[in-house]
C-alpha cells in the first residue's frame, strides 16, 4: 500500500509538470503573437499569468520534497522527483521569458513596427516545438527521443543572428529606431535563451531514463554514469 501511495503520488507530479510544460508553451508562442499583433490587452493578461506559473512551480516544488521527507524513495525514485524539481524550474524561466516579450510590446506601445515580424513567430514556433518534443521525452522516458531534440537549438541561433544582422542594417538606415530595435533583439534572445533551456530540459530527461549525466553539446566523454547507485 505504501509503495502504491507513492506511485500515485509520484505521478500526480508527473502530470502537474507536463500541464505547467503547456501553460508555458503557449505563453511562449502567445507572447510573440501579442507583439506582432500589437495586442496590449492580451500582453496584460499574459504578464498578469506569469504569477500564476510562478507558483505552481513552488507548489510542485513543496510536494516534491514532501515527497522526498516522507515516502523515502529509492534511487531511481530519487532521479525523478529530482527532474520534477528541476523541469518546474527550468519551465519558471522560460515562463519569464514570455513575460519579458509581453512586456516589451507595452514598451514598444503604438510606435509602428520598423519591420513586419516573420522570423520572431518561426523562433517561438520552434522553441515551441523543440519545448513539446521534450516534455513529450520525459513523460515516455524516451532518452533518444530526448537526444535528438538540442540540435534544433542550431536552427533558432540561426534565426537569432539573422534578426541580429536584419536590425543593424535598419539602424544604419534609420538611426533613430535604435529603440525599438533593441527591444525586438532582446525578445529575439529571450526566444534563444528559451531553446537552450530546452536542451537543459532534455539532459534532465536522459538523465532520469538512464542514470548517464550527458551534456547534450558537448564530446561524447563527457558522460558520468552514476547506475552504480541502484
Amino acid at each position: 500500500m505504501v509503495r502504491e501511495s507513492f506511485d500515485k503520488e509520484l505521478q500526480r507530479l508527473l502530470d502537474e509538470v507536463l500541464a505547467l510544460g503547456s501553460k508555458v508553451e503557449n505563453a511562449l508562442t502567445g507572447a510573440v503573437e501579442t507583439l506582432k499583433e500589437k495586442d496590449f490587452e492580451a500582453a496584460r493578461k499574459l504578464i498578469a499569468q506569469d504569477r500564476a506559473i510562478n507558483e505552481k512551480r513552488y507548489e510542485i516544488e513543496a510536494d516534491a520534497l514532501t515527497l522526498i521527507a516522507t515516502q523515502q524513495p529509492m534511487a531511481g525514485d530519487l532521479r525523478m522527483i529530482a527532474a520534477v524539481l528541476d523541469l518546474s524550474s527550468e519551465l519558471e524561466r522560460i515562463g519569464d521569458y514570455a513575460k519579458g516579450i509581453a512586456k516589451i510590446n507595452l514598451m514598444i506601445g503604438e510606435e509602428p513596427l520598423m519591420k513586419p515580424l516573420i522570423d520572431l513567430p518561426t523562433m517561438a514556433s520552434k522553441a515551441g516545438d523543440m519545448l513539446d518534443q521534450a516534455l513529450t521525452a520525459f513523460a515516455r522516458q524516451d532518452a533518444e527521443m530526448a537526444r535528438d531534440i538540442p540540435p534544433r537549438d542550431d536552427e533558432v541561433d540561426d534565426l537569432y543572428d539573422q534578426i541580429y544582422r536584419e536590425l543593424i542594417s535598419l539602424i544604419m538606415a534609420e538611426p533613430s529606431r535604435i529603440e525599438q530595435a533593441n527591444y525586438l533583439l532582446w525578445a529575439a534572445h529571450n526566444l534563444e535563451r528559451a531553446a537552450d533551456r530546452v536542451t537543459n530540459i532534455c539532459e534532465r530527461v536522459v538523465f532520469t531514463a538512464t542514470g548517464v549525466l550527458t551534456e547534450l553539446n558537448a564530446d561524447e566523454g563527457q558522460r558520468v554514469s552514476v547506475e552504480a547507485l541502484e
